[in-house]
């Protein structure tokens, strides 16, 4: 079988490393570049003639490509005969519910990167059916249960919006990233706000780091 072309996007070199390391076990899969941006990503897409693409959630991204839902939509969009995996930390339900509307292939929790990765990765190379993702476990804490409580309330947007304030952008850049107005990102940050039940944007900012929300 002809090799299927592949490219990686994160932007932490040991990542980059480690999931290269991955896909270069199989002899059917050839990376064929990588990215640490949005804007770099989409420029080997459009370069490339590429089967698959490896892509963080979460990374840096710009006023024109973004990262995260807006990123994969315009993948998904622009690209559409590309397979897709994603790498994330987040479980938020609502966000994996999009991305497989998305027809994202599969979703691969950072921590499953030495066991559920490779079964998809071995999968897509011999073209197998692709295997059920993993379910984390059930035995939460109270806390961890209330957690997840306050983080799934939100919506895909909320989500979005709460995760770039986080990672140091104002209310005008997110705006501006996601073609909205300055009126409607600070109303669903309020929102969001309400209900993670935080008052103010210290509270915000000391509770997503407290419990590692967007890693």
């Amino acid at each position: 079988m002809e090799p299927l072309n592949v490219i990686i996007a994160d932007d932490h070199p040991i990542v980059l490393l480690g999931v290269r390391e991955l896909v270069e076990r199989y002899q059917r899969l050839r990376v064929v570049g990588e990215a640490v941006c949005s804007s770099e990503l989409i420029t080997l897409l459009e370069t490339h003639r590429v089967d698959l693409l490896i892509t963080d959630f979460n990374m840096p991204g710009d006023a024109v490509y973004g990262d995260g839902l807006k990123l994969l939509e315009y993948v998904s969009r622009k690209f559409p005969h590309i397979r897709v995996l994603v790498l994330t930390m987040i479980s938020n339900p609502l966000i994996m519910s999009r991305l497989h509307e998305l027809g994202v292939l599969a979703i691969i929790q950072k921590s499953q990167m030495h066991n559920e990765f490779e079964t998809v990765l071995k999968a897509i190379a011999l073209g197998s059916p692709m295997p059920g993702n993993v379910n984390p476990s059930t035995s939460v804490s109270a806390e961890e249960t209330d957690l997840k409580s306050r983080v799934s309330r939100l919506s895909p947007k909320e989500y979005e919006i709460i995760r770039l304030f986080v990672s140091g952008r104002g209310i005008s850049e997110i705006a501006r990233g996601l073609n909205r107005s300055t009126k409607t990102i600070s109303a669903q940050k309020i929102s969001a706000m309400r209900k993670l039940q935080v008052d103010n944007d210290l509270d915000l900012l000391s509770y997503c780091i407290a419990h590692n929300l967007f890693n």
